[in-house]
């Protein structure tokens, strides 16, 4: 059960975490600052980690502080949240707007980058701060909070105006930080969009908030009356914690499709057991793979990075290891604004009617043209 249902987040999460672990855990609520971090023992005391701070948001929630071991240092948990010296790093291709938002941005808060679908940025912040975020120079404190009342007219009269769009997309920052009752008044504004069909939403709140979503919640997300999905971000097995689990029931129940999203990640999930967990983790909540992010050339990000070819090598072994069910697209979002591309390993080579096609293990066959009749 959710907190909306009478119980504490906290009492929902199970406490599984070592000794040390347990004694570097700060109650109450999330960790925003370099005081906090060290109050709990997620960085060493006197860390210079200012330089860090000041660049880029800081923030874990009391259900993600729960899953660090601050005894490991290569925490997979910890990687994606605790701060680093190696985010001050930026290598000479990285970019501040990596997928190239800004060039299809006709006013503030709307990306038009496909014609049937925009992004909608309702809000620039975020209940966590991923360190490989590929929006990190535009959310957090730093960056421009909620759309004003204007800029949201402006936006729901840009989705209006423009019949080809099909889907609208709430991302931002995460559009769950949203009270139920401002995303209910924003979901009937799109009821009466008669072009849009679907709404989507991207998210990581049902694994790192889990007691957001509760029946109110649900009900805000389906008050326009189109075809809810929402699309949640979760990289390690781990994330699928009891109280995560049952913000996803919540959510079934409540008639919302849910797809995936992870960021193929170093030291994370750059491994095909760790991948396989996760893939079918999302299955087992009735949960869709759908995009697995090779990552974007944020500034400060270079350690995150993977080549395509170790991507595509980690894909094509889960090919033989999953379920085809378990099965995400390998995508890159071209820089500079171009979109995505399937990256996956290409498993047919070959032309005129003569093709070899590579199995999971390599192996090649090869395929024979049609007979002449």
């Amino acid at each position: 059960m959710g907190a909306g249902c009478g119980m504490s987040a906290r009492a929902e999460i199970p406490l599984t975490l070592t000794p040390s672990a347990e004694r570097g855990r700060v109650r109450g609520g999330a960790l925003k600052t370099l005081a906090d971090l060290e109050a709990a023992h997620l960085i060493p005391a006197g860390a210079d980690l200012a330089a860090v701070a000041e660049k880029y948001a800081i923030g874990i929630t009391p259900a993600v502080q729960t899953l660090i071991d601050p005894a490991d240092p290569a925490d997979p948990m910890a990687r994606q949240f605790v701060p680093s010296a190696q985010e001050l790093v930026t290598t000479p291709e990285e970019r501040v707007d990596p997928i190239g938002d800004l060039a299809h941005s006709p006013l503030e808060g709307i990306v038009h980058r496909y014609p049937d679908r925009v992004l909608l940025k309702a809000v620039h912040v975020c209940p966590v701060y991923c360190r490989f975020c590929f929006r990190r120079e535009m959310v957090g404190p730093q960056g421009l909070g909620t759309l004003t009342a204007a800029e949201l007219d402006a936006a729901i009269a840009y989705i209006a105006a423009h019949a080809e769009i099909w889907e609208v997309i709430l991302t931002g920052g995460d559009p769950l930080v949203l009270s139920p009752r401002r995303l209910d008044a924003l979901m009937r504004r799109l009821a009466a969009i008669e072009h849009v069909k679907i709404v989507r939403f991207h998210t990581r709140v049902p694994v790192v908030e889990p007691e957001r979503i509760d029946r109110e919640m649900v009900a805000a997300l389906t008050a326009s009356g189109k075809t809810t999905y929402l699309a949640v971000h979760a990289n390690h097995p781990r994330e699928f914690t009891p109280a995560a689990k049952a913000a996803f029931g919540h959510l079934v129940a409540g008639g919302v499709v849910l797809l995936s999203q992870s960021v193929l990640l170093r030291g994370v999930n750059d491994d095909v057991e760790t991948l396989a967990a996760l893939m079918r983790g999302f299955v087992e909540n009735r949960i869709k793979p759908y995009y697995l992010h090779h990552p974007d050339l944020a500034p400060g990000t270079s350690h995150f990075r993977l080549d395509i070819e170790e991507g595509q090598r980690l894909v094509a072994a889960l090919r033989g290891r999953i379920s085809g069910l378990c099965q995400p697209t390998y995508v890159l979002d071209i820089p500079g604004g171009y979109g995505k591309a399937d990256i996956g390993a290409a498993s047919v080579i070959g032309g005129e009617g003569c093709f070899t096609v590579r199995d999971w293990q390599g192996g090649e066959h090869a395929y024979p043209p049609p007979a002449e009749s």
